[in-house]
């Protein structure tokens, strides 16, 4: 599939959503994630906004589902949400009822492996299950509970693994720079995610302060560059 930038939109305030949302369409961003913080703060509302304001635009509700899989993703859908992200450590049956309910609403699935005991083990059971995409994601607090002068886990270090191991798109979501992020492509997975530290603070749930839209439209050039990235890993 062609390179995909998404900004996420990891706010606790609807209208800052709109207006980081607005800078980030301006510079070339292709999908809007309505961040789990959006989403805890003002519900499906975050969700109704970004779509009345966006009409055309792709939105991924990231309301990271674990249960009640139909009922959340029928709400997510009737919001507005194109995307909707489901946790691999749910039960089998909350997945398959959200990759059921992605059929029923026309939405697509993403599954996310977060927390996984196993993050490789994790992405095929989502691909087997039915899900449209794998989110490869290493938590916020994950990453800051190694002991003092290790090296926190990132995405990349299973990325190619995760890539070469499923058929479907994959991105890879967890305290990337920006200059990481858009390198993903070369590591086979087509959704580059832009969020913290590039476009929300590290530590806190508020959009950067600078000329983001300049920084944005950078990033958004040099992925786009890459164009058709295949799920085996290949660039074609």
């Amino acid at each position: 599939m062609k390179t995909v930038v998404q900004l996420s939109l990891d706010v606790t305030s609807v209208d800052e959503a709109v207006e980081t949302a607005r800078i980030g369409v301006r510079a070339g961003v292709d999908w809007l994630e309505a961040g789990t913080p959006l989403i805890i703060a003002a519900g499906m509302s975050g969700v109704r906004a970004l779509r009345r304001e966006f009409p055309t635009a792709p939105i991924v509700a990231d309301l990271k589902t674990m249960d009640g899989g139909w009922l959340e993703a029928e709400m997510m859908a009737q919001a507005g949400a194109t995307h909707i992200v489901v946790m691999e450590r749910a039960h089998q049956e909350t997945i398959k009822v959200v990759v059921q309910a992605g059929r029923d609403f026309g939405v697509k699935i993403m599954g996310d492996n977060l927390a996984a005991v196993d993050k490789l083990e994790a992405a095929k059971r989502l691909e087997e299950l039915g899900c449209d995409y794998i989110i490869h994601h290493v938590g916020y607090d994950e990453r800051r509970g190694v002991a003092a002068g290790c090296r926190p886990p990132s995405p990349l270090d299973q990325l190619r693994d995760i890539v070469d191991a499923v058929g479907i798109p994959v991105q890879a979501v967890g305290g990337l720079s920006a200059e990481e992020a858009s390198l993903t492509p070369e590591y086979g997975a087509p959704l580059v995610v832009l969020g913290a530290p590039f476009a929300i603070e590290a530590d806190s749930f508020k959009a950067v302060g600078g000329d983001l839209e300049e920084r944005l439209r950078a990033v958004c050039a040099r992925v786009h560059e890459y164009g058709d990235v295949g799920p085996e890993g290949e660039l074609r």
